[in-house]
Parts: structure tokens; sequence; C-alpha cells
């Protein structure tokens, strides 16, 4: 069993990202918006239409967990700022 993590920032604010192309995961994800956002991020599993309209908003430093996701390609980003994004973790089993 290995913790793995990673970031991942949103170029272009109101263009969804995936957190990873592929990449299974076997255990919850936390999924955490970086400390020094200055905006909310929106985070979900909208096949890359997360927006604010229907993603769980984060502000800096707040996180949302995900019992069960499957792969790291289908939960999506956004940002209302250029350059924002979150933090990821899960355990690797």
């Amino acid at each position: 069993m290995a913790i793995i993590s990673g970031q991942k920032t949103v170029t272009a604010a109101g263009t969804a990202v995936q957190l990873a192309t592929s990449r299974q995961v076997a255990s919850a994800l936390m999924v955490k918006a970086l400390n020094g956002n200055t905006g909310l991020v929106y985070v979900g599993q909208v096949s890359g239409d997360v927006s604010s309209a229907n993603g769980v908003p984060l502000a800096a430093g707040e996180s949302v967990v995900f019992s069960f996701v499957g792969n790291l390609a289908e939960v999506w980003v956004d940002s209302a700022v250029n350059a924002e994004g979150v933090a990821w973790l899960m355990l690797d089993i």
C-alpha cells in the first residue's frame, strides 16, 4: 500500500480539466483547494462540464472526499481564477 498524491491547476478559468488522463482509484480520494488560491475552485464528475453551476465549490484550504471514483480521469476541476487548482491524495492498494 502506498500514498499517491498530485496537484492540478486550471490554466484558463472556465475551462474544466481532468485530475489525470488515467489512473485507477482503489480507495477514497481527497481533493483539496490549494492554500494559495484567491478564488473558488469547483470539483465534480460531470465529464468536462464542471463549473460554478454544478461543481462542489472549494475555497482555499477546503477539501472534499469522494468515497468511490473509479478513475482520476472521471474527476474534473474548474476555477474562478486562472492558474489556480487543487491537490489530491489517495491510497494505492
